[in-house]
């Protein structure tokens, strides 16, 4: 495939970093820096212009923070006017990189997302019967930074546009030569593209009908439990030797057995949600309304967050959990 053209001077524009700015203060607006940058914002428009082209971006001003949910992660949040930096890039990149991609592929890409994964996960699970889950070990901590590096080579043939995103690479690693920052926009969409080899290697080489990714979660179907077991094997090979990546435990099974994916069981034609995701769902929504009643969130903000909660729940069949879940949160 063709690599992209030059690129910057599309980036690099008012225009474009404009619309990046509204979309990084998007849910963001009552936060002091980004009422700092919008106080000046055609100044700092101008000043991530001109860095852009001249090559003097600053970045990897993280803050580091842990989470719990489902399990414990470092979250490196970019600063504000990084975060900007990064939708202007995306903002154009985008279409080059979701080029590349199979179809199947269903994680940071328009039209794609956690629902139509799911949709077709069901598909292949009612046409299949077995299926081979695949996990891999600490995936974003473990990401070759030469190796990601080549691969955008390969996809993009602008110098001044791969010196940033080197810049963006080598500002956080694990260890040496690996690791990307999770909560970075750029960070999701480098490492979705990183498995894109593995994608094409299961489609093309090893002739797997059944398969859906989403991000790090591989999901195959097949008919015969042998030649799923050997794929499995084929990839795990695969991503030591050409990624640099290694797979916990192979989860294969009858579909009988209801495999879990993306937080959902997948139940011969019903969607349920997972063990796990009512856990989460019953402290989440407990927990905001905490916030919301000790003053720390505004209606605006606990209402948002509500609905990508409920938005998660009400996509499985599972109306009488809500509502047990709501009338304890009434007692």
């Amino acid at each position: 495939m063709v690599r992209a053209k030059l690129l910057m001077h599309e980036i690099a524009t008012v225009e474009n970093i404009s619309l990046a700015f509204y979309k990084a203060k998007k849910g963001k607006e009552i936060k002091p820096e980004v009422q700092k940058y919008a106080k000046n914002l055609y100044a700092n428009i101008l000043e991530l212009k001109d860095a852009l082209l001249n090559g003097t971006l600053d970045v990897g001003n993280y803050n580091y923070f842990t989470i719990y949910d489902p399990k414990e992660r470092i979250i490196c949040a970019a600063s504000f006017p990084e975060r900007v930096m990064h939708h202007a890039l995306m903002n154009v990149c985008h279409k080059y990189f979701d080029n590349y991609l199979i179809d199947d592929t269903y994680a940071t890409r328009k039209g794609k997302g956690t629902h139509k994964a799911l949709e077709r996960a069901m598909h292949f699970n009612k046409q299949n019967q077995y299926y081979l889950k695949l996990d891999i070990r600490k995936y974003f901590d473990s990401i070759q930074h030469d190796v990601l590096l080549f691969q955008l080579r390969n996809r993009f043939k602008d110098e001044n546009l791969i010196s940033v995103f080197n810049k963006i690479i080598e500002s956080y690693s694990t260890s040496e030569n690996r690791g990307l920052p999770i909560g970075n926009l750029t960070s999701q969409y480098f490492a979705n593209h990183y498995l894109d080899e593995v994608d094409k290697f299961i489609k093309h080489n090893l002739k797997i009908k059944a398969y859906v990714r989403y991000m790090d979660d591989l999901m195959l179907w097949h008919t015969n439990k042998k030649e799923l077991l050997e794929a499995g094997n084929a990839v795990k090979l695969f991503l030591e030797q050409k990624l640099g990546l290694s797979l916990k435990i192979f989860a294969l099974n009858h579909v009988k057995n209801k495999p879990v994916f993306l937080g959902y069981v997948l139940d011969s034609g019903r969607l349920l949600l997972s063990k796990r995701s009512r856990l989460r769902f019953s402290k989440k929504l407990k927990w905001f309304y905490q916030l919301l009643d000790a003053g720390f969130w505004p209606e605006e903000i606990f209402a948002q967050r509500v609905q990508a909660l409920y938005s998660f729940v009400n996509f499985a069949q599972c109306k009488s959990f809500r509502q047990q879940v709501l009338f304890g949160l009434g007692q």
